[in-house]
């Protein structure tokens, strides 16, 4: 085995120099290809079964034919409001004589109309292109324009 080649020990300290490497990334956009898009648009009707809500009175006139002393308030019998009618007479004396009440009756319904109505529903689809050589000429006017694809 052989030894190097060693400087002479003349007493001076020997310098070995240290090296260093460093590393420096860097990172380029590349097109790898080109997207299309084609969008379509379907349309269909559907018939929506909606409740719906409506109130209906009922009128029902009862007749009284009785005289009071005063105008009875508005009363209210269960789901029912009973608003006196009153019409004044002329006698010797007057007096008031209830005629009749009306009985008004709210009734809720709850009822279904169908209603027809529209849905759109949008659809995506794509076409990935080559990647164009370098110096292509750019898309010409008209066309769609062409997106670049996932990088």
């Amino acid at each position: 085995m052989q030894t190097p080649d060693l400087p002479p020990d003349d007493g001076l300290p020997v310098r070995i120099p240290v090296v260093a490497e460093t590393l420096r990334v860097d990172k380029q956009v590349v097109e790898t290809g080109r997207v299309v898009l084609h969008k379509t648009v379907h349309v269909e009707t559907q018939t929506a079964d909606v409740p719906l809500r409506e109130e209906q009175v009922q009128v029902q006139r009862v007749a009284v034919g009785r005289y009071v002393d005063e105008a009875p308030a508005v009363r209210y019998e269960g789901d029912t409001m009973i608003v006196p009618v009153l019409r004044e007479e002329l006698v010797v004396t007057k007096r008031l004589l209830l005629v009749e009440e009306v009985h008004v009756r709210t009734q809720t319904l709850t009822i279904h109309a169908p209603q027809a109505v529209e849905l759109r529903r949008e659809e995506l689809h794509y076409e990935r292109l080559a990647t164009p050589p370098a110096g292509a000429a750019p898309p010409v006017a008209g066309q769609p324009p062409v997106l670049p694809g996932p990088g």
